[in-house]
């Protein structure tokens, strides 16, 4: 099992940036990829990104991509996400998840077994 904890939420006005970090800590090596999903009041969970972890191969949903950049630190087993030109409809609970098997692409909720608790990302107009 692997544990994450995420952190580098806070509030924001619009246009700001905010940069969250995921450490991963536990059965690390077993990991193929890792990612940032996110979920607003009274919406549905949406994925963010994904970075696999040994090719770096990026993923990122359309309504982030060019604003949003997941990177990933394999000596601290770290996972990124600079978000840059921040909205008001990037308010939501964000949240790190990691891989431990091969898939084709990982963007689905089900790709990942492990999931952070969530740190709060609040933009203001």
């Amino acid at each position: 099992q692997v544990q994450l904890v995420e952190s580098g939420g806070g509030l924001v006005q619009a246009g700001g940036s905010l940069r969250l970090s995921c450490v991963a800590s536990g059965r690390t090596l077993s990991t193929y990829a890792m990612g940032w999903f996110r979920q607003a009041p009274g919406k549905e969970r949406e994925f963010v990104a994904s970075i696999r972890w040994r090719s770096v191969i990026t993923l990122y949903a359309d309504s982030v991509k060019d604003r949003f950049t997941i990177s990933r630190d394999d000596a601290k087993n770290t996972v990124f996400l600079q978000m840059n030109s921040l909205k008001p409809e990037d308010t939501a609970v964000y949240y790190c998840v990691q891989a431990d098997r091969f898939e084709k692409d990982y963007i689905r909720s089900s790709d990942f077994r492990s999931w952070g608790q969530g740190t709060q990302v609040t933009v203001s107009s």
